[in-house]
């Protein structure tokens, strides 16, 4: 029987060192099973809205966030499913057509 994964949510503002701290996460232990799932690539698809009101997003507001994908994609991940993880394209402010397989 396989080990339940277990999930750290490391929170925080933007520039406060969610990354760094994660990367320190990764680094001190290189033995065992760890991904790591950025929040960054949960941001809502917004090619139904023109260019102008794509810049108008703010990307540090929870409605910027598709969540119930991301929670979705934690469900498959805990059940040992693999996802396909979404790319957001920052020069265009939407998601890109684009996926990463992420292996859980």
């Amino acid at each position: 029987m396989k080990k339940r994964p277990i999930i750290i949510g490391v929170t925080g503002g933007s520039g406060s060192g969610k990354t760094s701290v994660s990367r320190a996460i990764l680094n001190h232990f290189p033995e065992h099973s760890i991904m790591m799932l950025e929040h960054d690539s949960y941001y809502k698809d917004q090619s139904h809205l023109e260019f102008e009101e794509r810049l108008k997003t703010n990307y540090d507001h929870p409605f910027a966030f598709d969540t119930d994908l991301l929670i979705e994609h934690l469900e498959v991940l805990l059940n040992y499913e693999t996802i396909e993880k979404p790319v957001y394209d920052y020069v265009h402010h939407t998601r890109s057509e684009d996926t990463v397989i992420q292996e859980p």
